[in-house]
């Protein structure tokens, strides 16, 4: 059935409804080639609706193994042509039946491009998907829908698990999950760790308690300064144990030394945004997901360093500590967008892991 995307400025982009289904929430864009699975099934896009800038989606299909979480937390899915018949070794289903059985409102055979032209000159912005005969009563009801920010409990693990048990000599490494990337807590097993993977609202005080050589800051959706209680909790891990940060675990740690972060326009989404190490010069060709940044005036008196700059915008893209060995990034190195010269921030912490504060 035909249907339409409607932003809250009132702009109109139609498309095929692949259920008939409706959403709200925040229309953000993503400029990656590939990778849809896991922009689904990354809990940093909760209660968003993704629009995806690629022509063709839906390719290779959807396989188990790409999945970076329980289920999908997405509000809705904007895509160009939606390919039926995926043919990939790893194939297992369609992307619509994946977006059938995940209750995922899609509209396709959209000009997406030009919605990511709107986003990009007005900003990111609140939208709708229905019908394209929706009344104005249902339009408006849809739009009273508040979006809400405060999405780190949603995310979050609700119990405590582990991973790389039998490795019981090696380094342990809590992981405060606010929403964490299953190719993360990969990334930090094959590294050699041992997990402990703990939900959002963890305590310091339990955490010490399970003695982690390191700790481990993931990232997450929304706005951190709705996570003020967790930043609490991190002010009260500093100094005692070496501690790594990745984007929204990047910004929780600036704030729990004094820093501030402020939203974006329209945020940095895709597998291709370039990322300067102020250290060597080099850069590198990133994967990211945020539409929050730290502040670099709020750095100013404060033990910490920037370590990394987007090539795009100037925003910080990495931080370091002046003494103590805590460091983190904005962006997801474990995501490997083609290049995998970001995992060194991996060898990095392991080699704080050995060294210990």
């Amino acid at each position: 059935m035909k249907g339409k995307l409607i932003l809250e400025d009132g702009s109109e982009f139609h498309g095929t409804l692949l259920n008939d289904s409706k959403a709200t929430g925040e229309v953000v864009f993503n400029t990656g080639m590939t990778g849809y699975q896991e922009i689904l099934t990354d809990p940093s896009y909760c209660r968003q609706i993704v629009t995806l800038t690629y022509p063709m989606v839906g390719n290779y299909g959807i396989a188990d193994v790409f999945m970076q979480s329980r289920k999908s937390f997405v509000n809705g899915f904007i895509i160009g042509e939606l390919c039926e018949h995926g043919s990939n070794w790893h194939y297992e289903k369609s992307l619509a039946e994946f977006l059938g059985e995940q209750g995922i409102p899609c509209l396709y055979n959209v000009d997406t491009r030009a919605v990511t032209r709107k986003i990009r000159s007005a900003g990111t912005m609140k939208g709708i998907i229905v019908a394209a005969d929706a009344s104005r009563e249902e339009i408006d009801g849809l739009f009273s829908v508040p979006i809400k920010t405060d999405v780190v409990q949603e995310v979050t693990t609700p119990e405590v698990y582990t991973m790389n048990d039998e490795k019981a000599d090696a380094p342990h490494v809590v992981c405060m999950d606010f929403g964490v990337k299953q190719n993360i807590l990969n990334s930090l097993c094959q590294m050699g760790c041992r997990l402990t993977v703990v939900p959002a609202w963890t305590k310091a005080e339990e955490i010490l308690a399970m003695d982690p050589d390191g700790v481990f800051l993931s990232n997450g959706p929304g706005d951190p300064k709705d996570v003020l209680d967790a930043v609490e909790e991190v002010k009260k891990l500093v100094g005692k144990k070496p501690m790594f940060g990745i984007c929204l675990g990047h910004q929780l740690l600036s704030l729990a030394f004094g820093a501030d972060t402020y939203k974006l326009k329209f945020g940095h989404r895709g597998s291709n945004q370039p990322v300067k190490n102020l250290k060597s010069g080099r850069v590198h060709i990133s994967s990211q997901n945020h539409g929050y940044a730290v502040d670099e005036r709020s750095l100013k008196n404060l033990p910490l360093e920037v370590t990394h700059i987007s090539v795009n915008d100037g925003t910080v893209e990495g931080v370091r500590h002046t003494s103590l060995p805590i460091f983190s990034v904005q962006y997801h190195p474990e995501a490997s967008p083609g290049p995998d010269d970001n995992m060194y921030l991996f060898d990095e912490f392991w080699d704080m892991l050995n060294e210990g504060v």
